[in-house]
């Protein structure tokens, strides 16, 4: 058993083949999964785990180049648009219809347990080098 960083084994097996321009997903429970992307659902109840857990899970484990979130979650959720302001640089913003079309084409999808609109971005890999 891993003694420290993500254990779910899902979760972490996914992690390990993502390479350069490949997107990921971190999204709340109200976003609309496509089919297609290898998707890992670690949503238990309400809230938990929450966004920012998994984000900040993710960006320890992972380079990351860009994010693109919905323009709404400035309005809708300031706190989760305050927290990609800070935890993701450089930082895009197009429709949420827009963002639901691209997360198509991500090649993995996190699945929190988050229950507030719009806590969604897709983060695109960088390199480590």
């Amino acid at each position: 058993m891993k003694r420290a960083g993500i254990l779910n084994r899902h979760l972490a097996g996914a992690l390990a083949e993502l390479g350069h321009g490949d997107g990921v997903l971190v999204c709340d429970v109200g976003m609309p999964l496509p089919e297609g992307p290898r998707i890992v659902d670690l949503a238990f109840r309400a809230g938990v785990p929450s966004f920012a857990e998994v984000l900040d899970g993710l960006l320890e484990e992972l380079v990351v180049e860009s994010g693109t979130a919905a323009h709404e979650v400035r309005s809708a959720n300031p706190a989760a648009a305050e927290l990609l302001r800070e935890r993701v640089r450089p930082l895009a913003y197009v429709s949420h219809e827009e963002l639901k079309g691209l997360s198509a084409g991500a090649r993995l999808i996190v699945r929190t347990g988050e229950a507030r609109p719009y806590a969604n971005v897709l983060l695109r890999c960088g390199v480590f080098f």
